[in-house]
C-alpha cells in the first residue's frame, strides 16, 4: 500500500461534496485524524495554526505557518494541487482565513480542534455558525476502502505478533509496570510508530476495563488481562484484548470465561450487512446475561477503529445504524467481577459482503502461562 492508496486524492472531491450536500460552506481543518484523512498530511499539533479550508465549491487550500511549509509540502498533500498559503510570525492567520472565505453562514469545524483555535475562528468569523466536520465526514471515514481494510489487516497482524510474546513475558513476581514496557518495546518492533495504550491488567485489578498498569505484582493463579495498540507508520491503528492466567485460575473465572469466549464468538459471526450496530451487541449482551454475567458487562461491545482507536460506528444498545461493507470496529465484551477479577477478548472486525472479516487471530481461548 502507497499513501496514494490510504489517502488518494479523489478523497477531497468527496469531502466537498459532502460538505455542500450537509449545506456547510466550509470544512475548517486542522491537525489531527480528521485533517490527515482528508489530505494525508499528518501535521504537528503546535499554536501556530495549520488547517486545510475545504470550501463546498472552490479551490481547497491550506494555511500553513511558513517554518511548517516544508513539511507540508513534502507531505502527502502536495498531490491534491492545493494552494499552501504561508502566513508569518507577524500575520493574524485566522482573519487571512476568514477573509478568504467571506460571508460563511455555517462551517464545520474539525472533531479534534483546539480550543483555542475554535475560539479564534468565532472571533474572526462572528455571524459564521460552527458545527463540527464529523457530521460529514463521519459517512466517509466510516466505509473504510479495501486499501483501509488492508491498512487494518497490517495493524492487526503486527499487534497478533506482540501478543504471540505475552506468555513469554507473563510470570509469578514481576509487576504489571515491567510487564508493560516489554510489551511496548515490541509494539514498537512489530512496526508500529506509535504506541498508544498498553494495559496489564492482573488480579483485582483486571475488574477494571480501563486499568493501565501499577507497581502491583502479578501473583501465581491470578488471570492477567492485556489490552494493547498502536498506530502504524501509515496511519491506521491496532487494538486488541487477551486475557492469560498466570498457572491454574479460580475455578470461578474459568466458568465465566467460556461463557465470555462463546458471546465473542457469537457477536463476531453476527456480523454481516443490514444487521444493526445494536444487534451486534445483543448477541454478545444475552449470553452474558443468561449466563448471570449481565450485572459484570458494563461497557459497549465496540467501536469503529481505524486512523482514530475509536471512531464511529460505535456497537452500542440504541444504535440501530444498518451495518455496510467497510465498517471496521472492535468486538469486545468484558466481565469484570470487583475486588477479584476480569476478563475481555476483543478483536477488530471489518464488515464485508460475505459477513464478518476478523483482523485478529491469536488464540481466544485462555492461556495458561
Amino acid at each position: 500500500m502507497t499513501s496514494s492508496d490510504l489517502y488518494p486524492v479523489s478523497r477531497l472531491a468527496a469531502v466537498q461534496e459532502a460538505t455542500a450536500k450537509a449545506g456547510l460552506d466550509a470544512l475548517l481543518l486542522t491537525p489531527g485524524p480528521d485533517l490527515r484523512y482528508v489530505s494525508g498530511y499528518d501535521a504537528k499539533p503546535l499554536e501556530r495554526l495549520t488547517c486545510l479550508v475545504v470550501p463546498a465549491s472552490g479551490e481547497a487550500y491550506m494555511m500553513v505557518p511558513r517554518l511548517e511549509l516544508p513539511a507540508a509540502q513534502a507531505s502527502p498533500a502536495s498531490r491534491l494541487g492545493l494552494e499552501f498559503v504561508a502566513w508569518d510570525e507577524t500575520d493574524d492567520p485566522y482573519a487571512i482565513a476568514a477573509a478568504r472565505l467571506g460571508r460563511a453562514a455555517k462551517v464545520g469545524l474539525a472533531d479534534r480542534m483546539w480550543a483555542m483555535s475554535s475560539l479564534r475562528f468565532r472571533e474572526a468569523l462572528p455571524e459564521t455558525e460552527q458545527v463540527l466536520a464529523g457530521s460529514v465526514l463521519r459517512e466517509l471515514r466510516m466505509r473504510k476502502s479495501p486499501a483501509e481494510t488492508a491498512a487494518l489487516r497490517e495493524a492487526g497482524q503486527a499487534i497478533d505478533s506482540v501478543h504471540r510474546q505475552v506468555p513469554g513475558l507473563l510470570r509469578a513476581g514481576r509487576t504489571e509496570r515491567e510487564v508493560a514496557k516489554d510489551i511496548a518495546e515490541a509494539i514498537l518492533a512489530s512496526g508500529h510508530a506509535t504506541v498508544d495504550f498498553v494495559i496489564v491488567a492482573s488480579g483485582p485489578n483486571g475488574a477494571s476495563p480501563h486499568h493501565d498498569v501499577s507497581d502491583r505484582v502479578i501473583q501465581a493463579g491470578e488471570p492477567v488481562v492485556v489490552d494493547i495498540g498502536g498506530q502504524l507508520h501509515n496511519g491506521y491503528c491496532s487494538d486488541s484484548t487477551r486475557t492469560y492466567s498466570v498457572g491454574e485460575p479460580p475455578a470461578e473465572f474459568a466458568a465465566y470465561y467460556e461463557v465470555l469466549r462463546r458471546a465473542q464468538d457469537a457477536a463476531c459471526a453476527a456480523v454481516r450487512p443490514g444487521v444493526s450496530c445494536e444487534s451486534i451487541d445483543a448477541a454478545a449482551r444475552e449470553i452474558i446475561a443468561e449466563a448471570g454475567y449481565g450485572e459484570y458487562f458494563v461497557h459497549r461491545t465496540g467501536h469503529g477503529i481505524g486512523i482514530e482507536t475509536h471512531e464511529e460506528p460505535y456497537i452500542v444498545s440504541g444504535n440501530g445504524e444498518p451495518l455496510e461493507p467497510g465498517f471496521a470496529f472492535s468486538v469486545e465484551p468484558g466481565i469484570y467481577l470487583p475486588g477479584r477479577h476480569g476478563a475481555r477478548i476483543e478483536d477488530i472486525v471489518v464488515c464485508a459482503e460475505s459477513g464478518g472479516e476478523r483482523m485478529n487471530n491469536t488464540p481466544r481461548e485462555l492461556v495458561i502461562v
